[in-house]
């Protein structure tokens, strides 16, 4: 029974999601408004209307838009949970969770310092999306991650970021 996947496999995804945007919804909106005239001066070639939707982050939509994105890892970890980590969906949060992670990295390598979501990413993101796969590997359920995969996953992702700010700005009944 040591290959079974277990609720701390599946519906870990989904704590350790919790914790991980725990920090961004606490520190995003006044890291953005701290920082955002250093960043506009050291990426001049980033285009304008990214500046403008990053001055515009509202930290009630932010939080709302967390809200939705966590019925969608709640729903990725149940599919996992009921099908003893074979759902696709469930994997495809997982590999795109620590894909997140790395990204986060990426940022705070950029900007030479902390982006919010960098600090629990290598203490906690990265470390259990590759245990979860592991855990997953072992129970020989693990799908192939093809470099496509990981592409329409990331696209994926932002695509649902986009959507539950859109969900977000609804549900606060503001149009845009």
């Amino acid at each position: 029974m040591e290959d079974r996947v277990t609720s701390a496999v599946t519906f870990g995804l989904l704590a350790a999601w919790a914790l991980h945007d725990t920090e961004e919804v606490a520190l995003l909106p006044g890291w953005l408004r701290r920082n955002l005239p250093e960043l506009r001066e050291r990426f001049p070639s980033v285009p304008e209307r990214v500046w403008r939707q990053a001055e515009s982050v509202d930290e009630r939509e932010f939080a709302v838009a967390v809200g939705v994105m966590g019925a969608v890892v709640a729903t990725a970890s149940a599919a996992g949970h009921l099908t003893g980590g074979r759902s696709a969906f469930y994997q495809a949060a997982l590999t795109g969770f620590g894909l997140h992670g790395l990204v986060h990295l990426a940022q705070a390598a950029a900007v030479r310092g902390y982006t919010p979501g960098s600090a629990t990413s290598p203490l906690l993101v990265v470390p259990f999306t590759l245990w979860a796969r592991g855990r997953l590997r072992r129970a020989g359920v693990l799908r192939p991650v093809r470099p496509r995969d990981a592409a329409v996953g990331l696209a994926v992702a932002a695509a649902s970021t986009v959507a539950a700010h859109g969900v977000a700005r609804r549900l606060l009944g503001r149009r845009g």
